[in-house]
């Protein structure tokens, strides 16, 4: 997508369908994009114009004591955020900051982040933005206004279109407004830390802590070549496995007191208060060690977390490469030292059982010789061809984005 290309920022929604309409009449493509913070994500898009939600931004209706929002799906994440948290509410599923590790500027928008299911730390316990996700309000590729879902989970009517559209990065439908239920903020918090463990004995260590009743809301494992970047260097020395615990003050305590003892045998443990926690895990969330480097390709990857350090290690004999991991295991960062050495990765992928593999970040070159998303099968390519024909008749929205 050329920069030079006009940015159309309708204002409302019908300006919004009016532009669409003539666009798909004339069979030509756009880029859509929200706050485009996540510039580069997924395959090249050709097209000679691109359609932003900004103009689109505001809250529609917010009772806190209904635990749901309707806003605009231009609607800037940190006004979003400034909302809640008067209300001392949150966004359960965590959504990460693109902008460090992809070297891009301006605000992400609330639209942006279902559109791509951001999701951060607390996705393995506590679903995907998807499942936050109650209804939505978008325009297809024929101009048409279309509402799907309610205010209610109990509403289901539309339940699947709303899930369909959260992730699919813009190719099936422009959003221009988002309802979702929302969580009140946790009133304490604090991290353990278990200090110097290999990368296999962080995977036992997190799973056994995820087998137990403690409620764990974070478990990551920074490694030692990562560990230094977090909380400017302060963790103890050694890799850092931390695990998260939330809720009410004497909860809190009373579960790191059990978790502790569980977990004694594996290493020395120290333990983070909320400040210092909640830094932390946002760096884990934002990708911390991995931002400022444009030039090194950038893997997603999520496998099974029993799965994660053979991976790694796999790869570490081929390839040079740094990682860390989130979800207990089931996310692994990877930054590549050069090439992006995808048909290795995705190779050692398939042989471990399954999974899939992103590239969020790599040069233009590179990003037209691999596809960033994991290559559909064919029966999967026919499916996503025949809901693409049907939301997006003349193929306008994000061509190529997803591969389809």
């Amino acid at each position: 997508m050329d920069d030079t290309y006009p940015v159309l920022t309708p204002q409302s929604e019908r300006e919004a369908a009016d532009l669409i309409r003539d666009r798909a009449e004339g069979g030509r493509p756009l880029a859509i994009i929200g706050g485009n913070t996540r510039s580069g994500f997924g395959n090249a898009v050709e097209a000679d114009a691109t359609l932003s939600s900004r103009g689109l931004s505001g809250i529609v209706s917010y009772n806190p004591a209904e635990m749901v929002m309707t806003v605009q799906a231009g609607t800037p994440v940190d006004e979003v955020k400034a909302a809640l948290s008067d209300a001392r509410q949150m966004m359960a599923f965590e959504p990460m900051d693109h902008r460090a590790i992809m070297g891009t500027v301006g605000e992400p928008t609330i639209g942006g982040v279902f559109a791509a299911n951001v999701s951060g730390p607390r996705r393995f316990v506590a679903g995907a933005a998807r499942d936050s996700l109650l209804g939505i309000r978008f325009i297809n590729g024929r101009g048409e206004a279309i509402k799907a879902g309610g205010r209610v989970m109990k509403n289901v009517t539309g339940l699947d279109l709303v899930k369909l559209l959260a992730g699919s990065y813009g190719t099936l439908g422009f959003l221009t407004e988002v309802t979702f239920r929302v969580l009140p903020v946790p009133p304490a918090e604090v991290t353990m830390v278990i200090s110097g463990l290999e990368d296999e004995a962080a995977t036992n260590a997190m799973a056994a802590a995820m087998a137990t009743s403690l409620e764990v809301s974070g478990a990551a494992h920074l490694p030692e070549t990562v560990k230094s970047r977090f909380l400017n260097g302060s963790l103890p020395e050694g890799a850092a496995t931390v695990l998260r615990l939330e809720g009410l003050a004497a909860s809190v305590e009373a579960r790191l007191h059990k978790l502790k003892t569980l977990l004694a045998a594996f290493g020395p443990v120290v333990s983070l208060e909320r400040d210092e926690s909640r830094s932390l895990w946002r760096e884990i969330r934002d990708v911390a060690p991995y931002a400022g480097n444009p030039s090194k390709p950038l893997w997603r990857v999520s496998i099974a977390p029993s799965q994660c350090h053979k991976l790694v290690a796999a790869l570490r004999l081929e390839a040079g490469i740094d990682a860390f991991y989130d979800w207990q295991g089931g996310l692994v960062w990877m930054q590549m030292e050069a090439d992006p050495e995808a048909k290795l990765l995705r190779g050692y992928i398939r042989s471990l059982g399954g999974g899939h593999a992103t590239l969020l970040r790599a040069s233009d070159d590179v990003r037209r010789s691999i596809p960033a998303f994991e290559p559909l099968n064919a029966v999967e390519v026919a499916l996503s061809s025949r809901i693409k024909q049907k939301l997006d008749p003349a193929g306008i929205f994000n061509p190529g984005r997803m591969g389809i």
